[in-house]
């Protein structure tokens, strides 16, 4: 059987496992297994990727790569992304310019990564999650506070000052990031895994060895999908990896000369699914907003859960579906075809119900024209 292909088989195998504990497992006990996962088990993973690599001026590349497909996206789901929402739903259309060009490669990306491609691979992929950090902490607070306070009566800038101070901190205090930084100056003294003590390399070792088990079960017990606005949400997720995918495949024409491994990584690493901190920003958005009595809110906040919902699993099964074809993505010929296959199909739901709503108001303004003729033409009376 194909490498790849029993790769895969595995993993649905586990996250299939996730899905029967679902009736199991409360919805609150899910976030002390995502503590775990992204407070012990990844960070463990991240750390021995990093004292692998060598430390090179050219890796500065990879965060400055993140954040500018950050901000690539962030103006497509302004002028392109949110056009299957109309401009009535603008709380709508706010969220989704938050959240769709966020990633949250922790949950959605990495497991599969240091399966697939390694602890190289794995390595770059963490300090390219450092730009999209900056991005989703900082950057898309800024922007959700930057709306609330033109739409809000009182003025938040006390509070927005202090809050970047706070999100400065915890950018610092997540143990992704830190682990990052000690690892950054471990390597920047000559040191690697083999300069630390046994019981420690142990230690991170085992550590290292339940985040992909423990990963793949958490989406399998979070998957939950509502009905509603799921076509929308699809629409949106399959435009956003469409247009991933197309600019991923400029990127490899560009630079015909990467190795395998890293086209497959800038193929995977911006499908990422959306990241939760924005929707942390929009929470905070909306107390303030109930603080001050403010009845139109500035984001659509059940929409953002249910883009949330929609997205780990999407991701998930877009990345697996990758990596089990790598051949096939390795060519930017066909990235680019599945990005614009991707593009197109998703304005289709959209289009079906615009002219669905078409017909509908022609109908209503057909028979308000037939109930406007009647009432219009003389009556004769039978009377002699």
């Amino acid at each position: 059987m194909n490498f790849a292909l029993q790769n895969t088989l595995e993993l649905l195998l586990i996250i299939g496992l996730g899905l029967l504990l679902q009736k199991k497992v409360a919805k609150q006990d899910l976030k002390g297994v995502k503590t775990i996962i992204l407070s012990i088990a990844l960070p463990a993973v991240i750390f021995v990727a990093l004292l692998k690599i060598k430390l090179e001026s050219s890796l500065i590349v990879f965060p400055l790569l993140a954040l500018t497909f950050n901000l690539v996206m962030l103006a497509s789901s302004k002028y392109l992304l949110n056009a299957t929402l109309s401009k009535k739903e603008e709380s709508k259309r706010r969220t989704v310019i938050m959240l769709i060009p966020s990633l949250a490669p922790g949950l959605s990306c990495f497991p599969f990564i240091v399966l697939y491609l390694g602890d190289d691979s794995l390595a770059l992929a963490a300090l390219a999650d450092v730009g999209n950090k900056i991005f989703v902490l900082i950057l898309l607070y800024m922007l959700a506070m930057n709306w609330y306070r033109k739409r809000s009566l009182q003025d938040a800038k006390a509070s927005t000052s202090s809050k970047l101070k706070s999100l400065a901190l915890s950018l610092l205090k997540e143990p992704i990031n830190m682990v990052i930084i000690v690892g950054l100056l471990l390597l920047s003294f000559g040191l690697n895994m083999a300069s630390l003590p046994e019981f420690l390399q142990n230690t991170i070792g085992s550590l290292k060895t339940i985040m992909t088990p423990l990963i793949l079960l958490f989406i399998g017990m979070a998957v939950r999908l509502k009905g509603g606005e799921f076509g929308t949400i699809v629409s949106l997720l399959a435009r956003r990896a469409g247009i991933t995918f197309i600019l991923s495949a400029i990127f490899v024409f560009a630079f015909p000369a990467l190795s395998p491994a890293l086209i497959l990584l800038l193929v995977v690493f911006p499908q990422s699914s959306c990241s939760f901190w924005p929707f942390a920003h929009m929470s905070a958005v909306s107390s303030f907003e109930d603080n001050d009595g403010q009845k139109e809110p500035t984001f659509d906040i059940n929409f953002a859960v249910n883009i949330l919902a929609c997205s780990l699993p999407f991701s998930t099964i877009l990345i697996i579906g990758i990596f089990s074809f790598s051949e096939y993505f390795m060519n930017p010929t066909i990235i680019l075809s599945a990005g614009v296959f991707l593009t197109t199909i998703s304005f289709i739901p959209s289009l079906v119900s615009k002219i669905k709503r078409a017909r509908e108001e022609k109908l209503e303004s057909d028979n308000c024209r037939s109930y406007a003729s009647f009432n219009a033409t003389p009556q004769t009376s039978d009377e002699s």
